[in-house]
């Protein structure tokens, strides 16, 4: 009887665990579109930290569309030392540049998307310095950059590269089409970009539905919708209390997600100091008001709080302060998830939440939102930043207060888990603000003297070394004799004169007893010192001098 012969079980299970580990590992959203350009380069280049390739912009379907013929743009790799290994050589190693404008036109399917424009400030050969920089952009009719100095604002930002995203509608039919122009407020500007990235989002998942009521508009009765004509652009996006996200760390839409490093620099002193809550990595998300894709779990899994003393909380707001540009609408959002064992019940921890110092709420209360414990929502809201005393720049403040009623809440507490912050198009379809001022220089470092310089230095530094030397030697000696000629002036008896001659020491003991301890029969007048006494003191033991009647003062 033949035996039969069987694979081993794992040859059975191991496509399971291939398709369960594919499931396990495949992003919650897959997006539409999802186009990287690698501007400046040739073939395709796989990012690293993206885990996509990058579709080079030289005799492609992404090549770049020029205005002036005879001006064209060209391609350009780093002329510096290669970037450090923090910087992703895709797609910052080359790039797409030119004195005079250049477009990318490429067809989209309708719909919201992300933009996102990479740019790594540097010289690039022939002849383009990093200072020139300086250029506009405009996409589907929104001036997305104004004259934008690449250079200084990473500078200022303390960074190497630079990520610009923006998010705007596609109506049907249309293409959208990304245009650089160099500014004529120097000569020889250029207009330069390293990559760019069209990806599709989900449909509404900033914008407002169309069977929404809008976002509440902060200081206004009245809601506010966002509508298809608006563009906007991502200022800050923090994972609040937690480690950073990369863009393969999101649900499928290449979201960056700032860390609690970033998040200090926003906090004010005393805020910077309340508790970071560790992540609560067993727990079990349950997405029933919003859709998963909305935010990382991670997200919903950490939280900055004010910590366990109460009555301290009542005392203050967790705070953070966010540099803006003024006369700008901004949408805010702000992600929440009770994800404490403790906090269960409706009540448990309502806080009140002020943004721009006005109240936006005046009970919130996570578990009336979201329907219960490990059940993240979010909650948006708009404001208008009007302009400051610095034009550049203004504070938009966003402070959660615990609730000071004690019969409201059982945890005077308050929590947030996540936050985006979105710049909103004017009237005029812009979203431009001005660049920021450059950093003060940096001293210089002093250069180390040459072998030459040692030589001729070296007779010189022997003379001052030889006076300083001799000087020193003097000031022994004649401190020496000083304390000589006083110890042998200490061993002399007290009544004895000094060897000049010219002086008498006494003692305290000889001074009172002259006068009769005082008395006031001896005084013979008042000095600016005090009284004046006369009386003889060793009379007739020093014959040479007569010391009878010596004025003595005190």
């Amino acid at each position: 009887m033949k035996k039969l012969l069987l694979p081993p079980l794992s040859l059975y299970l191991l496509p399971l665990f291939l398709q369960i580990a594919t499931l396990l590992s495949a992003p919650i959203y897959t997006p539409v579109e999802d186009i990287t350009i690698n501007c400046g380069s040739s073939g395709t280049s796989p990012n690293i930290y993206d885990n996509r390739n990058w579709t080079g912009d030289i005799n492609s379907k992404f090549s770049p569309i020029e205005l002036h013929q005879d001006n064209t743009s060209i391609s350009s790799q780093v002329r510096e030392a290669p970037p450090s290994s923090s910087v992703s050589q895709v797609p910052y190693t080359t790039a797409r540049l030119s004195l005079s404008e250049f477009s990318y036109k490429v067809p989209l399917s309708t719909g919201q998307k992300f933009i996102r424009l990479y740019f790594h400030p540097v010289s690039y050969d022939p002849g383009f310095d990093r200072s020139k920089t300086l250029f506009s952009v405009q996409a589907g009719g929104f001036t997305l950059l104004h004259d934008f100095n690449a250079s200084v604002t990473a500078d200022a930002s303390e960074t190497e590269t630079l990520i610009r995203e923006f998010c705007l509608n596609i109506d049907e039919g249309q293409s959208l089409t990304i245009t650089f122009t160099p500014s004529r407020a120097i000569p020889d500007a250029y207009a330069f970009v390293n990559g760019i990235e069209i990806v599709s989002m989900p449909t509404n998942l900033y914008y407002t539905a169309s069977e929404s009521h809008g976002v509440d508009y902060v200081g206004n009765e009245v809601n506010y919708r966002i509508e298809n004509i608006t563009a906007m652009e991502m200022v800050y996006r923090i994972n609040v209390g937690g480690s950073a996200l990369s863009f393969d760390q999101d649900t499928g839409m290449y979201r960056n997600w700032d860390s609690v490093v970033d998040e200090q620099k926003y906090l004010d002193d005393l805020s910077s100091r309340w508790t970071v809550l560790p992540q609560n990595v067993s727990l079990q998300l349950n997405f029933v008001k919003i859709p998963e894709y909305s935010a990382p779990q991670v997200v919903y899994q950490t939280g900055r709080s004010m910590g366990s003393n109460h009555t301290r909380n009542k005392s203050y707001k967790l705070t953070w302060e966010f540099p803006v540009d003024p006369k700008f609408l901004y949408l805010l959002r702000l992600h929440f998830c009770e994800f404490e064992p403790e906090i269960m019940d409706t009540g448990d921890r309502s806080f009140l939440i002020y943004v721009e110092n006005q109240l936006a709420e005046p009970r919130a209360d996570i578990i009336v939102w979201s329907g219960g414990n490990g059940r993240p929502i979010y909650r948006d809201y708009v404001v208008f930043m009007p302009a400051g005393p610095d034009q550049k720049k203004v504070k938009l403040f966003l402070a959660l207060q615990a609730n000071p009623r004690d019969w409201m809440t059982k945890y005077n507490d308050a929590l947030l888990n996540g936050l985006e912050l979105f710049k909103l198009s004017d009237t005029n379809g812009n979203l431009a603000g001005p660049n920021p001022d450059p950093p003060p220089p940096k001293p210089m470092q002093p250069k180390p003297p040459s072998k030459q310089s040692k030589k001729k230095s070296t007779p010189t530094l022997a003379i001052i070394a030889g006076s300083v030397s001799a000087i020193l030697v003097l000031f022994c000696v004649l401190g020496f004799l000083v304390f000589r000629r006083r110890r042998r002036s200490k061993d002399t008896d007290d009544d004895s004169f000094v060897l000049s001659g010219l002086c008498r020491e006494f003692s305290l003991s000889e001074i009172k007893a002259a006068p009769k301890n005082f008395n006031q029969d001896f005084i013979i007048g008042v000095g600016g010192f005090g009284h004046a006494y006369k009386r003889s003191i060793d009379q007739g033991t020093n014959p040479s001098r007569n010391i009878a009647g010596e004025e003595i003062r005190f």
